[in-house]
């Protein structure tokens, strides 16, 4: 299985020489899939030669900075924060460097085909289906909320001995779960979705207001920045993301909040002022109606 390797280049090129200064960890190693963590502390960049291994699914999540894929001297591609990678290549190994920016944070998860497959026997994902095993494949997209938080609590939680392979098989399987379960817009029901313009500018509109989370506009200034009447940003919007406006940012905000506490570097009126809310008691109310928890006991029970 895929296991990063510090790459064998240039001393001007390969910064960060130890691979501990780079906070790298195998979470989790089976015959059949591996889950890693890679964290770049330093202030120069870090170099990895590794590969994609044909039959294997590979997944990469950039959480924070940015990484470079390099596949040669001539084709490279970069991931940004909280973007993802999926590759698959049935036909070859495809080796690569992996260049970490600093401050960089990734998770690798990869998983031989036919034990994927197995997680979906009754409803195969395109790439599993039988005509479709010699097909490669390649996807790039942004990392759902939900899946975010996730991703970050393997960095922040202490177990014990005992408990950490059970725990990062759960982890795994909570992985794949949202990584797959995106919503697909409707166009059926929705039919000015078939209109990439008009997906294009609520997708603008998603952006800005996860971008202006503290003071987020109006539907109808949002719905001006966009482009968009105010129905076609409201309706389009519940098709595509599943959730109202407002409702979408409630979860964003509340995820990143989070996401937050488990650094441990915040306190609960920090968090609460960081995500929007002026009144700390709000967002306390907000977070235990979302999580079944109060920012303060939640962060008692993580450390």
């Amino acid at each position: 299985m895929l296991i990063f390797m510090e790459s064998a280049i240039p001393e001007e090129v390969v910064i960060g020489k130890s691979i501990a200064k780079s906070g790298y960890r195998v979470l989790l190693e089976k015959e059949d899939l591996t889950l890693q963590t890679v964290e770049n502390s330093g202030i120069e960049t870090i170099v990895f030669g590794t590969q994609v291994t044909r039959n294997i699914i590979h997944f990469y999540f950039c959480l924070e900075g940015s990484a470079t894929f390099s596949f040669g001297p001539h084709y490279s591609r970069q991931i940004e924060r909280q973007r993802n990678y999926f590759f698959y290549n049935p036909d070859t190994d495809l080796p690569f460097e992996l260049r970490l920016t600093p401050g960089s944070k990734l998770v690798s998860l990869n998983i031989m085909l036919d034990s994927l497959h197995k997680l979906f026997t009754h409803d195969a994902l395109p790439f599993l289906k039988p005509e479709n095993v010699k097909t490669k494949f390649y996807d790039e997209k942004e990392i759902p909320s939900q899946l975010y938080v996730v991703l970050n609590q393997l960095f922040t939680v202490t177990l014990s001995e005992q408990a950490e392979k059970l725990y990062y098989q759960g982890k795994v399987l909570e992985i794949l779960g949202l990584y797959f379960s995106e919503r697909k817009a409707n166009t059926e029901s929705c039919p000015f979705l078939n209109d990439q313009e008009t997906v294009r500018k609520i997708k603008h509109a998603k952006e800005y207001v996860l971008k202006h989370m503290d003071a987020p506009p109006s539907l109808k200034e949002l719905a001006k920045i966009a482009g968009l009447n105010e129905y076609q940003l409201k309706v389009g919007f519940k098709e595509i993301y599943g959730n109202t406006v407002f409702g979408f940012l409630l979860d964003h905000k509340l995820d990143h909040a989070r996401v937050m506490l488990d650094t441990a570097n915040y306190q609960v009126s920090e968090v609460a002022y960081q995500v929007g809310y002026t009144n700390p008691s709000h967002f306390i109310a907000a977070f235990k109606k979302k999580f079944g928890i109060t920012p303060k006991k939640y962060l008692m029970n993580k450390h």
